[in-house]
């Protein structure tokens, strides 16, 4: 049997001699590349972490010390270690597999779920404060990578931990790569943190010359002062972390195994918050992982040897909605200088890459900071610049403060293009872009639209960028529509729908990628209940087209039904029903999206809407009902 194959718990990961762990090492890093280039997954920085996962198993008990991740993209070390290692590991971000985060459904292990970035402070902050007022005799560690500093959460959490935690480990994994490569300040202190030649030679030479004099053995006596005191001489860095109150220790290499062990045994018994800063390679031991470090942060399934994807589509297959958007920015954005494109940490994932390389005097990457990326962007638009923040929607939830304090309330001509609005199925439920017509609906001066295809997609870019205020445009992940960008795009007329189909008695509204959902249940209605159905493309959340619903129920129709990839709770279709009831109209509303809950992972859309009532079936039945009702 293998090492890892021997691996039920932490205990067995204790008892291991030391001269074993290399080659525990070596199969940890075989089995996730093995599953990975099956199911796809994070493969870089979970290569990255095995000697730190290991390291964390020995010096410490799971789940009596507690250990939170950092987005917790980077778990599957911490999973194989923890037992579930088994044949379930095998179906990793797959239907009935376990989910690609670490999440406290999955055992007592994962004391803190996430999947967003800069929340393991802050949550390892609240634990040992817990810990420290119930009396408990337990450490927590929090894993965070140097991309999560440009996250002002972490700032805030650091902020705090002197004085609300006794004794806290902070694991500051540096690889100085996020999605992308890491931006900004932060960066660069880290990069002056990893004192070179001149830092190394200087603390035994100075120690030398020091100790030959009076003075100087009065100085050595400061013992920690000194070391930080030379590390400023050379750096002014160190001091960036002690200010704050916690204690540096670093930087160390994070992929030696002893040396690990050694250092974290010695923050264990430190008596306040310490941070052991190590430096890893993102994508250790897979060759392709470590030329791309960026393509391999997460990706579909691939070949191990040469890192090819095995998920491309078929030579004149549709572009992915991310890439026809950033073809078209680049487009706008020569047409007119004012325009500038903004992305939070992911140029590639949002399609802004092609605006960094065409246009970069044109393009900011602010890091992981998406409440920053809102406030830079209205302050270039309070000057009528017009800058486009791409942010998938599920990120943008963590600005919507600003988006309402700071771009709405001030009318400021701001375009928020959310990719990743509706399922992100293999991601799950902190990844699925459900909520943003919901959390915008309700927010004065906004327009809300989404395109049926790309064609509409540069038609409403084109439209935002003209109109001089805020604006919101979301799509889907994955391949767009296959349809043909006209030479120039028209303005549309804001809150005017699109009658696809004509009908009387039944009118089916369908938002951007439902569209052709809509149609097949209209034939579905047709060919069921021999009624006439309408389809209609809404285009536009807000405004709504109120004059075209209300015509239609005005000519007959007795029954409307909506169609949304999001939230049904404050969604699209609610903003129909509200324009019926304010109007005194009553029709029959049939409303189908996600339901009132979480929707967790599997490995397509349609296992999961067939799991939540939205297969072809399950909406044809409600409609039906509905119709009976009308």
């Amino acid at each position: 049997m293998s090492l890892l194959g021997s691996i039920r718990g932490p205990a067995d990961v204790r008892a291991l001699p030391p001269a074993l762990l290399p080659q525990l090492a070596a199969e940890v890093r075989e089995r996730i590349v093995d599953v990975t280039a099956r199911n796809g997954g994070h493969v870089g920085p979970n290569l990255g972490v095995v000697e730190l996962t290991i390291a964390l198993h020995r010096v410490f008990e799971s789940p009596r010390d507690r250990f939170v991740f950092d987005v917790a993209h980077q778990g599957y070390v911490h999973k194989l270690l923890t037992g579930r290692g088994g044949e379930g590991f095998d179906r990793i971000r797959q239907t009935g597999g376990p989910s690609g985060f670490l999440t406290r459904e999955e055992g007592p292990h994962d004391v803190f779920g996430a999947g967003h970035a800069g929340t393991a402070l802050s949550a390892a902050v609240g634990l040992a404060n817990a810990r420290d007022r119930l009396g408990e005799d337990s450490h927590v560690v929090a894993v965070i990578g140097d991309a999560a500093l440009t996250c002002g959460v972490t700032m805030e959490a650091l902020n705090n931990a002197a004085g609300a935690a006794r004794r806290l480990i902070i694991v500051l994994n540096d690889n100085e790569w996020s999605i992308d490569r890491n931006v900004g300040a932060v960066a660069d202190i880290l990069s002056r943190l990893i004192v070179t030649r001149p830092y190394n030679n200087s603390q035994q030479g100075l120690k030398r010359l020091l100790g030959r004099t009076r003075v100087g053995t009065k100085f050595l006596d400061f013992g920690r002062s000194f070391k930080r005191h030379v590390k400023n001489w050379f750096t002014h860095s160190s001091s960036l972390f002690e200010q704050y109150g916690v204690r540096y220790v670093g930087p160390v290499d994070g992929h030696d195994l002893p040396g690990l062990e050694r250092y974290l045994a010695f923050c264990k018994d430190a008596p306040g918050p310490v941070i052991l800063h190590i430096r890893t390679e993102k994508g250790r031991g897979l060759p392709a992982a470590l030329r791309n470090p960026e393509k391999f942060h997460g990706t579909g399934a691939f070949d191990p040897e040469t890192g090819d994807s095995l998920a491309s589509g078929a030579p004149g297959a549709p572009r992915a909605w991310q890439d026809v958007f950033g073809s078209l920015l680049v487009r706008e954005a020569r047409a007119d200088r004012r325009v500038v494109g903004v992305t939070a940490a992911m140029p590639s994932g949002t399609g802004l890459v092609q605006l960094k390389n065409e246009l970069p005097a044109q393009y900011h990457d602010v890091g992981i900071a998406e409440e920053h990326a809102a406030l830079f962007a209205a302050g270039l638009a309070a000057r009528d610049l017009r800058p486009v923040c791409a942010i998938y929607s599920t990120f943008l939830q963590r600005a919507y403060d600003m988006v309402i304090h700071d771009v709405c309330l001030q009318r400021l001509p701001v375009t928020f293009c959310m990719d990743r609005a509706g399922l992100s199925p293999q991601d799950g439920a902190t990844h699925h872009g459900l909520f943003d017509i919901a959390y915008l609906r309700c927010v004065p001066n906004v327009t809300l639209m989404q395109p049926k295809d790309e064609d509409e997609l540069a038609d409403m870019l084109h439209t935002a960028l003209a109109s001089g205020a805020p604006m919101f445009i979301r799509y889907p992940r994955g391949a767009a529509a296959g349809v043909a960008v006209k030479e120039r795009p028209r303005r549309l007329t804001l809150g005017e729908a699109e009658v696809i189909r004509e009908g009387t008695e039944v009118q089916v509204w369908a938002l951007g990628s439902c569209v052709p959902d809509a149609l097949r249940l209209a034939d579905g209605l047709a060919a069921s209940a021999g009624v006439r159905v309408g389809v209609v493309n809404a285009r536009f959340v807000k405004p709504l087209d109120r004059a075209l619903l209300l015509r239609q129920a005005d000519a007959g129709a007795r029954l409307f039904v909506t169609l949304e990839d999001g939230a049904v709770t404050g969604g699209f279709g609610s903003a129909v029903l509200e324009e019926l009831s304010a109007a005194g109209r009553r029709a029959q509303v049939v409303r189908l999206g996600w339901p009132d809950r979480f929707v967790g992972h599997a490995s397509d859309a349609a296992t999961l809407r067939a799991a939540y009532g939205l297969s072809p079936a399950a909406t044809l039945a409600a409609a039906l009902e509905g119709w009976r009702r009308a």
